[in-house]
């Protein structure tokens, strides 16, 4: 059953200690598509079916939420996409995730030309695990990536990634509504579920200062409601 505006209010009161900046986006998907058979999300989001899964539908309106599914022809995951400015954030959510599902809240720069498609950094969470990494100078980098590719890492380079990236065990419910929350405040990144601090970050590529995008990126499976941005810059 979905949460009442009342009861998501009073949940990210309490967990966030004050949503004062700026507030860039808020949608609780309360609406439907005029043709079930097409992505019609509405409220400039956009997705990335058309080039990555032929155009066929990965991302449904249903039930007062966002539900997010890799098509079987997708050759990449799916990337749901709103475009915004701002350097420190906080963006609030609910999410559910299966077994074996992946949710990440990815931020981006389409004007960074020294990372693979805007890369900044990304908070991906899963039911027994969530990852924290600064994508700008780590993994995202595009020398780095280019070496990847063609499978040349050095050991130089795994040593570097591996220190842009921080992994925190958790045991979360699966196919269970969870609150979630996620802030940029300078070079630190800090996840929290259920009013509770996962962990946090801090890199220098996450402190990037001009962030223009945020991607919901989803391997296989995730539902998504009531997303606030509150820009805190």
């Amino acid at each position: 059953m979905k949460k009442t505006l009342s009861t998501v209010a009073i949940l990210l009161t309490t967990a966030v200690p004050t949503l004062a900046g700026e507030k860039l986006l808020e949608d609780h998907f309360e609406r439907n598509e005029q043709n079930e058979s097409r992505e019609q999300l509405g409220n400039d989001w956009s997705t990335n079916s058309k080039a990555r899964a032929a155009g066929n539908k990965q991302v449904d309106l249903a039930d007062g939420a966002m539900h997010i599914y890799r098509h079987k022809v997708a050759d990449h995951g799916v990337s749901v996409v709103h475009d915004l400015s701002f350097k420190d954030v906080t963006i609030t959510m609910r999410f559910k995730i299966g077994s074996g599902d992946e949710l990440g809240i990815n931020i981006a720069d389409m004007n960074e030309k020294s990372v693979h498609a805007g890369h900044l950094c990304v908070a991906k969470i899963r039911p027994n695990k969530v990852m924290l990494a600064d994508l700008k100078t780590g993994r995202m980098k595009k020398e780095i990536r280019e070496r990847s590719k063609a499978k040349q890492l050095s050991a130089d380079d795994r040593k570097l990634i591996k220190s842009k990236e921080k992994s925190i065990d958790v045991n979360l419910s699966k196919n269970t509504w969870h609150d979630l929350i996620v802030q940029i405040k300078g070079e630190t990144l800090t996840v929290s579920i259920d009013g509770q601090t996962i962990g946090d970050f801090q890199s220098p590529g996450i402190g990037h200062p001009t962030k223009s995008r945020l991607r919901l990126a989803v391997a296989k499976e995730a539902w998504v409601d009531d997303v606030i941005v509150i820009r805190e810059d």
